[in-house]
């Protein structure tokens, strides 16, 4: 346990965890982050458009960006390490992780979310042996054998961009009866020879021996039998918010924030993709941390000397 008191502990180092850190720094707090890794949801993603200031970059480069960022400021992330508890004593807010025990003034929370499982016979067997939750990690090692992608959102349009450079053929098995993604990324998915779409299509399960041999795919009320090496879950993402009980969450696990990033207990902020406010996108993360950090600031201005 760390006897030591900090003023302020932020609990994961995604977009809106770095920006928070970003502005602790300027403000010259006495703070500390904690996260499983640099980047967060970011580093998974492929190519990025629409974050200001680069109109292209990949998920990775933007998180080396990150990184260096905050290693101008002498910033030290403690990692891999992730938080498991918040409690709150008297005016002090304990943070237990797992490996050890922090005590802060005032907590940011920004630990994004996580894959959501398709929760279908195989995924669990076969999960690291063909099944994968991340495209721009996992991508290549799927280069030239067919894969699929089970999704219809941005992030498996995203995961179609990718593998479709390297893969002979990519399925797009969506749920749904079209595509919610982008307009220019469905344009472009759309044009490539490899990729074919079946919509109104559920996985029912995936087989093979040591990896992945192919997935059984129901469509309407035909059912297909498909060959494949890989397949990319990506039919959206859960808050990761479990450690937090003592704050409110919506039925989604949302952490419920008012407009200056409050939670229902005071001294903890919440930031980023784990919140209620809408549309996850990366540079609204990096604009809900700098609101986290500044609303904190103000409270450890007010409420401690």
């Amino acid at each position: 346990m760390s006897k030591k008191i900090y003023e302020l502990i932020i609990i994961g180092a995604g977009p809106a965890g770095i920006t928070a850190a970003v502005y602790a720094a300027r403000k010259k707090l006495d703070f500390l982050i904690i996260s499983k890794d640099i980047g967060g949801q970011a580093a998974w993603s492929g190519d990025i458009e629409n974050y200001t200031g680069y109109q292209f970059i990949s998920g990775p480069e933007l998180t080396l960006k990150f990184n260096e960022h905050i290693s101008a400021f002498g910033i030290d992330v403690i990692m891999p390490e992730q938080a498991k508890g918040i409690e709150k004593q008297e005016k002090l807010i304990k943070v237990v992780s797992d490996k050890s025990l922090y005590l802060a003034n005032a907590v940011i929370v920004a630990t994004g979310k996580r894959p959501r499982m398709l929760n279908v016979e195989g995924e669990l067997e076969f999960k690291n042996k063909g099944v994968t939750y991340c495209a721009i990690c996992d991508g290549p090692l799927f280069r030239n054998k067919p894969v699929a992608v089970i999704g219809g959102g941005n992030s498996a349009l995203d995961a179609v961009l990718q593998m479709m450079k390297i893969s002979p053929k990519v399925y797009l098995i969506n749920i749904n009866a079209g595509l919610s993604a982008d307009s220019i990324m469905k344009e472009k998915v759309k044009q490539a020879d490899n990729v074919e779409i079946l919509h109104n299509a559920v996985v029912e399960r995936i087989s093979g021996a040591a990896f992945v041999e192919a997935i059984d795919v129901k469509q309407n009320d035909a059912r297909k039998h498909l060959n494949v090496a890989g397949v990319f879950v990506e039919i959206g993402l859960v808050p990761k918010s479990d450690f937090a009980g003592i704050l409110a969450r919506k039925e989604k696990q949302e952490i419920v924030v008012d407009c200056f990033n409050k939670t229902n207990v005071e001294g903890i902020f919440a930031s980023g993709d784990v919140t209620n406010v809408p549309e996850k996108q990366i540079i609204i993360a990096c604009g809900e941390g700098a609101k986290a950090c500044l609303s904190a600031c103000s409270y450890l201005s007010t409420h401690w000397i």
